[in-house]
């Protein structure tokens, strides 16, 4: 069988779905393998390291899909790419299933079996495939790395002869796989830590990090049956913002992870909650391409509000491609594991397996 990716618009993607590490274990499973010409060179990866493994190389990307059997993207391909797909052609990635569902429609209909990996069941079996978790726990990350960046003070507490420089206070909101690497990373950096979540399974995982999680009173506790959070009543949002509002009077650095799965993201720090931030305070919204946590998030700027920077990108794993793609790389490699027929070498569309049936687009 055929397996190829082709490049991404580097603009918006730099992350790759095949890394040469993982492209070995393809061909070990039978694949014949084939990409671009420096499909991975902006990441440090040269085409000979890849053909030195048995990976062909092609000039045309309309040869790449005419000859595919499998292809593994990041995003869904643009609709030059989508019109060369043929029947029974197997799409694989992260293809956004809310926002380009009718797309994905479409691809059905022509007989393409598209399965989107951020639909994957929150099961013990699909966490080796989990994209969403590997690539939140680098973004977590990266969001505290970029955030005390720009923030113009020490992180951790300073005792010098001069006088002591106090340690800087960092609020986690939402303690999710982003949230708690967050924590753990402003943690380690020697910040004192606040986190709040709507699932109170989350206090455990804050407190065992060392954050102090915020308890909102009488709140209930709002996590679906996948484990994500889900959207709060008017009633717990009102006492949500009473305990936030007292909060970030003395609130250095905020770390926004709160999302709802297929909805906007919701607005948790108002815009009348500013006035109770100190000048010189830094906010990185992860959730700024759904809306953003906060009133005055815009995506891939850097917004300044009473004396407070907002920070937000639509893509900050560019920041860590490398990392990112070798995590994105392997939990396809096993996703694509579990779908093949090894003994028949052919795809196996088994509805009766709870992650193929998760993933397919119906």
């Amino acid at each position: 069988m055929n397996l190829v990716s082709i490049s991404e618009n580097k603009l918006v993607e730099k992350r790759i779905a095949i890394t040469p590490e993982i492209a070995k274990k393809y061909l070990n499973l039978g694949f014949n393998v084939s990409l671009p010409n420096d499909y991975g060179i902006h990441l440090g990866f040269n085409n000979e390291e890849y053909k030195n493994l048995g990976v062909n190389f092609l000039d045309n990307e309309k040869d790449i899909i005419n000859n595919a059997d499998i292809i593994i993207q990041l995003d869904l391909p643009n609709e030059d790419i989508q019109s060369l797909f043929k029947e029974n052609q197997t799409l694989i990635g992260s293809l956004n299933s809310s926002k380009n569902f009718e797309k994905l429609k479409s691809l059905k209909s022509k007989k393409i079996n598209c399965f989107s990996l951020e639909l994957l069941p929150r099961i013990s079996r699909a966490q080796s495939m989990d994209i969403l978790s590997s690539q939140a726990n680098l973004a977590g990350y990266k969001a505290v790395i970029e955030a005390f960046q720009v923030y113009e003070r020490a992180i951790p507490m300073m005792m010098t002869a001069a006088g002591t420089i106090p340690a800087a206070k960092v609020l986690v909101v939402g303690a999710g796989v982003a949230g708690l690497q967050a924590i753990a990373t402003a943690k380690r950096m020697g910040a004192v830590v606040f986190a709040t979540d709507v699932r109170m399974a989350s206090k455990e995982q804050v407190e065992s990090l060392g954050g102090k999680f915020l308890i909102v009173e009488g709140s209930e506790n709002l996590e679906t049956e996948g484990g994500y959070a889900k959207e709060m009543t008017e009633a717990s949002k009102k006492k949500q913002e009473e305990l936030l509002s007292e909060t970030l009077k003395k609130i250095d650095i905020i770390i926004c992870t709160a999302l709802i799965p297929g909805k906007e993201a919701p607005k948790i720090i108002k815009s009348q909650m500013f006035n109770n931030l100190q000048s010189g305070a830094v906010i990185y919204d992860l959730a700024a391409v759904q809306g953003g946590n906060t009133d005055f998030t815009e995506v891939n700027k850097i917004v300044e509000k009473n004396g407070v920077k907002i920070l937000g990108e639509a893509n900050i794993l560019n920041k860590l491609p490398v990392s990112s793609s070798n995590l994105y790389a392997k939990n396809v490699f096993n996703f694509v594991s579990n779908l093949y027929d090894k003994e028949n070498k052919k795809i196996n569309v088994n509805l009766e397996d709870e992650i193929i049936e998760k993933t397919l687009i119906k």
